[in-house]
């Protein structure tokens, strides 16, 4: 099957009249490949919403605005919702994604507009008369440089976009093997449930019944760092944790650390992003103080079950107390958990390298270390709890 080339600039084969369309035609390659970039990211934010838009879909819906308008609000609708939604309850999520994704935009008639593409943003300059505003490519084009920009060096506006965004969120888990066990096609023999079935039938041979055991969802653990040196990460590094917690209610615990260890579950289970984190602002005590990590990861295991879970931590690793009790209880915890996530918003910089006392002492005893600076790295990090593996 011919497939249109990935952002990452893998090319592929393709029918010739497509070729024609998007290298030779108007809008230019540089404008295709952009558009390729803008629609993979729209049906990336969708998945994270729930719709199942994987890459057989998404290649669908390039392939059908090949044969329509991509500065067309109306084309752009309708081509991914038919393509990208599976079944009726994909579209309230699929219209509630598309007005997000694309600045709140509604499908209407409007006129062909002229396509300015440049490195970071296409700008749509709408034909006279236009009165439906930019065209998608716009608004989704700021939307893409949006998801890879640092959450410390947004304006107002960027931050609150990205908060609703992190609204929509959601993140697959990892699945377990359960003890408990239910009926299945194959697996080990259910030897009563045989015998009950052949005594049902008058004691004729009946069909061998089988037991497999269940899957559960793996259990994640949040520490977030609230110290001053996080101060421009934290609120967002909640408010994912938020997403997560509504995701896998009863998988996933939350707590705050800085000088204290603060329990943030049982705020975080508010549906209304809004009310957890009134909520959580409350909670917290110690909110831009220190960091003494060691000794509350050292009260945390010491109240806290973290056997087979997947324990995430989000600091910086600037390490206030005793480094070398941070490095023992992180050992200590790498014996305990399935696996240790550090989440630093400082790895996202160009040339960081982990040289503060905390986070060389954590290093270690890390399974994965990933930047938590913007949108595409709280992707990345949700593919790591879905068990997606570097």
């Amino acid at each position: 099957m011919a497939e249109w080339p990935d952002p990452s600039g893998g090319d592929h084969d393709r029918p010739s009249e497509d070729r024609d369309r998007w290298r030779g035609g108007p809008p230019g390659a540089g404008a295709a490949q952009e558009l390729v970039a803008v629609m993979t990211g729209f049906a990336r934010t969708l998945r994270a919403a729930g719709v199942p838009a994987d890459h057989e879909r998404t290649q669908g819906l390039l392939r059908a605005l090949a044969h329509l308008d991509a500065a067309r609000p109306r084309d752009v609708y309708w081509a991914g919702r038919f393509t990208l939604c599976a079944s009726a309850d994909d579209l309230p999520r699929y219209d509630r994604v598309f007005h997000a994704y694309f600045g709140g935009l509604r499908a209407g008639r409007r006129e062909p507009a002229t396509v300015t593409v440049t490195r970071h943003t296409a700008t749509i300059l709408s034909a006279p008369g236009g009165d439906d505003g930019p065209a998608p490519v716009a608004g989704a084009s700021a939307a893409e440089v949006l998801r890879n920009r640092d959450v410390a060096k947004m304006t107002g506006t960027e931050l609150a976009e990205v908060h609703r965004l992190l609204a929509l969120f959601r993140a697959g888990r990892e699945q377990r093997r359960s003890r408990r066990l239910r009926p299945s096609h194959r697996g080990r023999l259910d030897s009563r449930a045989t015998i009950r079935e052949t005594l049902r039938r008058g004691g004729e041979t009946a069909l061998l019944r089988y037991r497999a055991h269940r899957t559960r969802p793996r259990r994640v653990v949040l520490l977030v760092d609230v110290s001053g040196s996080m101060t421009p990460y934290a609120d967002t590094l909640l408010r994912l944790a938020h997403a997560l917690v509504r995701c896998e209610p009863r998988a996933t615990e939350v707590f705050s650390a800085g000088t204290r260890l603060t329990r943030l579950t049982a705020e975080l289970r508010h549906r209304d992003p809004a009310t957890a984190m009134d909520a959580v602002s409350r909670a917290i005590p110690d909110w831009s103080g220190g960091t003494r990590l060691g000794e509350e990861l050292r009260r945390f295991l010491s109240l806290n079950d973290a056997r087979g879970a997947v324990v995430v931590i989000a600091s910086d690793g600037w390490e206030r107390g005793d480094v070398s009790l941070l490095g023992t209880e992180m050992a200590r915890l790498s014996r305990m958990a399935h696996r240790v996530i550090w989440v630093n918003p400082h790895k996202g910089r160009e040339g960081y390298q982990p040289l503060t006392a905390g986070m060389r002492a954590a290093l270690p005893h890390i399974d994965d270390f990933v930047a938590g600076h913007s949108l595409a790295a709280f992707e990345e990090l949700a593919g790591l709890l879905g068990g997606t593996h570097a």
